[in-house]
This record gives structure tokens, C-alpha cells and sequence, in this order.
């Protein structure tokens, strides 16, 4: 087997042993899109993929700005699959409001993002993981005296560009969803819960599930 027939293979496995892991924003973690809060919010993640994403765990930490209807958030996190190297990754997303407001409790937003990794092949050489999620979310925030109530779902367009060194680049395109449930409290505390799942191939169906807290000056979305 020649260098670049090997390089080739090393790509084929990586798009079809960890593509479904990769479906996240940042990598092993769910795509968040649950609309623009204003002001600045922090938070962290943690996720356990199912064993067509590639099982293990990840963890995470996002930072996001909001300034009226235009949001941006970035991110970085760690997954250390079952049966594969561990993975760091940096992401953002720019969101837009197109729906909703102060006095209205549905919000529709519109995201765009972008996430990077570099999985290590050895003597095969290095392979670039670059991560585009397209989508729209739907949030529905019911308020409560102590807690606001959020539950949202979000479905998406997920492109992952996979560049070897030694082999030509490749692009796959799949359909995704996501959703969760945010608690937030009058404080800025928050607690939140997500779910994604990515369609792969038939037959194969790469989920993750993760439980998460955040900080934010308000608490309104």
C-alpha cells in the first residue's frame, strides 16, 4: 500500500468511524442554537456520545455576546473517544434573531458556524476537520416567578470538510437536529440539557447527550 493510498483509507475511516461525533459545533458536543441572550453568558458542557458518534465523552466551555437581535459565541472543548485519539476543538457561531422579542416568547434564530480540529494519523500524517452547521432554532421561553423555562429544537444542514495531508479533501453533507431545555434563574445561574442527533448513513444513527451550566447578567432570551 502506497503513502497516499494509506492517507486515503485513514480519511475513509476517520469520515466513517468518528463522522458522526463530529456532528457538533465543537466536536463530541451538541450543535446549541436555542436563540440570542443578551448580554454576556458563560457555560459549561458535558457529553456522551452514543456508539455511532464514537461513545467516550467531552467536555466544553462557550462564551456568547449578545447585542440585540446579532449573537456570536465561542467555544472549545475536548473529546476523548472510545476507540480513538482524543480530539481538541475551537468553534463560533454568528446567530441572528429574525423572529421575537422582549414581550414575545417565541424566538426564531438563524446560525451559522464553524469548528476546527486536527486529528492525529501518526506516520500517516495529520488529518484537518473542518465543521460547518447550517440551521435555524425554534426557543420558547415560558416564564415562571423563580426560573424562566426554555425548551427548544433546532435542525440543520451539517457540512464536514476532512483534508489528510497525504490524500485528496473530501466533503460530507448530512441532516442534523438538535434540541434541549434551559432553566435559568433570576440570579444569571442556568442549568441546561441538549440532545443531537445526526442521520449518517442508513443504519446509522450518531447521537449525543449532554448536561451543561451557564452564567449570564440576564436572564431573558
Amino acid at each position: 500500500m502506497t503513502r497516499s493510498t494509506r492517507g486515503a483509507a485513514l480519511a475513509v475511516l476517520a469520515l466513517l468511524g468518528l463522522a458522526g461525533g463530529l456532528e457538533a459545533q465543537v466536536f463530541g458536543l451538541p450543535v446549541r442554537n436555542a436563540g440570542v441572550a443578551t448580554g454576556f453568558t458563560i457555560g459549561a458542557d458535558l457529553g456522551f456520545p452514543n456508539g455511532d458518534a464514537g461513545k467516550g465523552w467531552a467536555v466544553g466551555a462557550t462564551g456568547a455576546l449578545g447585542l440585540g437581535p446579532l449573537g456570536v459565541t465561542g467555544s472549545v472543548a475536548r473529546w476523548d473517544p472510545k476507540d480513538a485519539d482524543a480530539l481538541s476543538s475551537v468553534g463560533a457561531t454568528v446567530n441572528l434573531k429574525i423572529f421575537g422579542g422582549p414581550l414575545i416568547p417565541l424566538s426564531v434564530t438563524a446560525q451559522a458556524g464553524l469548528a476546527y480540529a486536527t486529528q492525529d494519523g501518526g506516520t500517516l500524517g495529520d488529518t484537518k476537520l473542518l465543521h460547518v452547521p447550517l440551521g435555524i432554532g425554534f426557543a420558547l421561553t415560558i416564564p415562571n416567578p423563580v426560573l424562566a423555562i426554555k425548551p427548544w429544537v433546532a435542525p440543520r444542514i451539517d457540512l464536514l470538510r476532512s483534508s489528510p495531508d497525504n490524500a485528496d479533501s473530501d466533503t460530507d453533507s448530512n441532516f442534523g437536529v438538535s434540541g434541549g431545555i434551559d432553566l435559568s434563574f433570576l440570579s444569571g445561574l442556568g442549568i441546561r440539557a441538549m440532545y443531537d442527533r445526526v442521520w449518517v448513513a442508513d443504519g446509522v444513527n450518531a447521537s449525543i447527550v449532554s448536561v451543561g451550566l451557564s452564567w449570564g447578567l440576564t436572564v431573558g432570551k
